[in-house]
């Protein structure tokens, strides 16, 4: 940023509270609220008259195009007024309203201790020790009553009158800024006593008097300062400690336009009537949060901004680009988000009827959150023709080379903005996006994934189901009524305690080669016995045919008659093949078997806990 688009300076800290006071210093209301326990304001205050440096102050001037709806600081109340804010506190708005509440507010300032328990405090100056110069031990934070009481609940420490506190020489931070009348009110209490009209002469000079010339560094920001700017300098200067997500930011964006962003995701009080409400009905859709969907928006806006200046005949290349990058989010117009968001909350309806048709038919077994973004704003680009066979099959086919490719994991705002447009015209006949072009993968990969945290893992379980795995009790088809009622999950084909006894390596029967989509009533009955033996228990259980039996594990590639003889080995290779050519068919594009893995597994050892655990803490947040 240079140097003309904002001040600095220095600015008294009595002005600035004043300002707090009558609003023409107020807050962007998408700042945090006011935090500060009772030691932190101790130490400030202490600080302060120590004339030690409390940090810079940053400002916003307001009128420019930036506009974000104002509220006061804690504490302070406008009544029936509703004063147009000067300035924006950027940073300092703890240190500022900590001062205020404990010198302007007029009342009790309510705060928490160190274990975060909600008390109130009434904040004093021990003249002694302050002009002992022990300033720290000088500061002191009396109850609402301003009485000290020992657990007995009997009085130790009495200020609760005037009279106390001249008695005391304990001085009120709400007359640190006028002390006229107290100063009266002590001498006349001491009868105008020389050693107590010393006392405070001293206290006036070396801490009343450093207060009221204290000055603060003020850096503001001028009133031409681009949005995003604001929002960038925000979060790098901020104190708060907790960054602002793009959602929060448009929120108080919007606020000043009197629309409120956050009760229409989340409904009136969060209850969850908003249109969040309406996505996690879906269980497919029950971890989308605001951010997915506000990208979702602007990924339909600045498409649409993007073909209109096309269809105009202006030159492609002075096109606005597609994004749904933070900058794109903060600039994106309420008209906009007003046009696209039904639209984007029927592109993600849409998305979530798509992956139930692949067999992904919970958020905990979604591959890829993030790639719901652009899937959501192609289906609500596509409306009707999506449901065409072949329009759906290229954007299955797109799903699976993003999963299996692994391409959206991490930063992934560049790959919506070229997979939205070139999904469309793939769509129209055009060359395939980028993302299937680039998916490849490594057969070397299906042994190192063991557990929910990748999204291959995943991807592998749906389409185990999708191409026709059948419940081996049942014999039924996996369908969503099934997944559900019988308690479909992922579990070993090799029981886990079997391949122990058998000293096999865990990295082979731990990962995805060695599992498959099974009820809970099978897995109990497969418990730790070898196939050959629960393979007998079902067909009775079941009153199954073993010819019926081996057609039910064949629709899991599985090869029965290796699987009966419990030979690992066999199976494990015989399975690894069937699962690559299953990834290859998804894909769309060949996929390599590979040699023998033998030579890979000393590379993939790794300790499996850590796995496990944080695999059950996502199950966890997931239910």
């Amino acid at each position: 940023m240079s140097a003309s688009t904002f001040d600095s300076g220095k600015e008294f800290l009595s002005d600035l509270l004043k300002e707090l006071a009558s609003g023409e210093l107020q807050l962007p209301d998408f700042q945090r609220g006011w935090v500060w326990d009772d030691e932190h304001i101790r130490s400030l205050i202490a600080s302060v008259a120590s004339a030690y440096p409390i940090g810079a102050v940053m400002m916003l001037e307001t009128g420019g195009d930036t506009r974000f709806q104002p509220r006061g600081v804690e504490g302070v109340s406008f009544g029936s007024r509703k004063p147009e804010p000067v300035r924006l506190i950027l940073d300092g708005q703890q240190r500022l309203t900590s001062l205020y509440q404990a010198t302007l507010l007029g009342s009790v300032v309510e705060t928490q201790n160190a274990k975060k328990q909600r008390i109130k405090r009434w904040y004093y100056f021990d003249m002694r020790k302050a002009i002992a110069g022990e300033m720290e031990e000088a500061v002191v934070g009396l109850p609402e009553a301003r009485q000290i009481v020992n657990w007995r609940g009997e009085v130790q420490g009495d200020y609760s009158t005037r009279a106390l506190e001249y008695e005391a020489c304990l001085f009120p931070l709400t007359d640190v800024f006028d002390s006229s009348e107290w100063r009266r009110g002590f001498a006349d209490h001491w009868h105008r006593a020389e050693d107590k009209s010393e006392l405070f002469d001293t206290f006036e000079k070396r801490v009343l008097s450093t207060v009221a010339k204290y000055q603060i560094p003020v850096i503001t920001l001028k009133r031409n300062t681009p949005k995003v700017a604001v929002c960038q300098v925000f979060e790098k200067v901020n104190t708060g400690g907790v960054a602002l997500n793009a959602f929060e930011l448009v929120t108080a964006t919007y606020a000043a336009d009197n629309f409120s962003l956050r009760d229409d995701w989340f409904g009136p009080r969060e209850n969850l009537g908003g249109r969040r409400g309406k996505l996690w009905q879906d269980p497919v859709l029950k971890g989308v949060q605001e951010t997915d969907f506000l990208q979702a928006v602007t990924l339909l806006h600045t498409l649409d901004l993007r073909e209109k200046h096309i269809a105009s005949g202006k030159p492609a290349e002075d096109a606005p680009a597609v994004s749904a990058k933070r900058v794109a989010m903060l600039n994106l117009p309420l008209t906009a988000y007003l046009a696209w968001r039904d639209v984007a909350t029927q592109g993600f309806l849409k998305a979530a009827k798509l992956l139930r048709l692949q067999h992904v038919y919970s958020a905990r077994d979604l591959p890829y959150q993030t790639q719901l973004v652009p899937l959501s704003a192609a289906l609500a680009r596509l409306d009707k023709r999506a449901d065409n066979d072949g329009v759906r099959k290229k954007l299955a086919r797109w799903l699976w080379c993003g999963v299996f490719g692994e391409l959206y994991g991490g930063a992934v705002e560049s790959r919506f903005a070229f997979d939205l447009p070139d999904l469309l015209a793939w769509v129209d006949g055009g060359a395939e996006p980028r993302t299937v072009r680039e998916a490849l993968f490594d057969p070397s990969r299906l042994l190192t994934l063991r557990s929910r945290l990748s999204a291959a893992y995943k991807g592998m379980h749906a389409l185990l189901m999708r191409d026709g795995g059948l419940d081996f009790l049942s014999g039924q088809p996996i369908t969503f009524t099934t997944f559900a009622d019988e308690k479909i999950d992922i579990h070993h084909i090799f029981p886990k305690k079997w391949c122990e006894d058998q000293k096999l390596p865990r990295t082979r029967y731990d990962c995805i080669v060695n599992k498959t989509a099974l009820s809970a009533r099978t897995n109990r009955i497969i418990g730790k016995k070898a196939p050959s033996t629960y393979l007998g228990q079902l067909q009775n259980d079941a009153g199954m045919a073993k010819g019926r039996m081996d057609e039910i594990l064949r629709s899991h590639v599985i090869d029965p008659e290796v699987l009966r003889s419990d030979d690992f080995e066999v199976f494990f290779e015989a399975r690894r093949v069937a699962l690559l050519e299953r990834i290859a068919g998804a894909m769309g594009k060949p996929v390599a078997a590979g040699g023998t893995v033998e030579p890979m597994m000393d590379a993939l050892e790794v300790d499996d806990d850590e796995d496990t655990a944080a695999e059950s803490e996502l199950d966890a947040a997931a239910a």
